[in-house]
């Protein structure tokens, strides 16, 4: 009889990679950070389980997007008080906080639970060239397409 194979968090190795954002574009860079936070690229993928590994991106400042999105996009949020709704366009949000729009189209393809939030702690993004990993040894994820 076959049996399934299920991950043990002891066998779990993570590794590090560092992705260097410039000049690509954010929905295909975050559709393929997510896989990787999730250990979809890996033989002993569990769902249920955590077996991602850590990716630190750079250079989040240098992000493409097509189309009008810049203007046209709009991230919203309400502090529950009256009155509190709040909206910014990607363009505020890029001159602003470059690192946080990569950070939420990563969580937006996460799972929404207590998983996915530990997942999401295994992303670092940096606005410039330099990080504060290195003693994690990095390995440089081309990603192509």
């Amino acid at each position: 009889m076959r049996t399934t194979y299920i991950a043990k968090t002891a066998e779990i190795k993570r590794k590090w990679f560092v992705v260097d954002a410039a000049d690509l574009t954010l929905g295909r860079l975050a559709s393929e950070v997510a896989s990787i936070l999730r250990g979809k690229n890996k033989p002993i993928y569990t769902p249920f389980i955590d077996t991602g590994d850590n990716v630190i991106i750079i250079n989040a400042e240098k992000i493409k997007v097509t189309g009008k999105k810049l203007d046209q996009k709009l991230y919203r949020k309400h502090s529950a008080y009256v009155g509190g709704f709040k909206e910014t366009t990607l363009k505020e949000m890029m001159d602003k906080k470059p690192e946080e729009v990569i950070r939420l189209a990563i969580k937006g393809m996460l799972p929404k639970n207590t998983l996915g939030r530990n997942m999401l702690k295994k992303l670092f993004v940096y606005a410039g060239g330099e990080h504060k990993h290195q003693a994690q040894s990095p390995e440089v994820l081309e990603i192509k397409y």
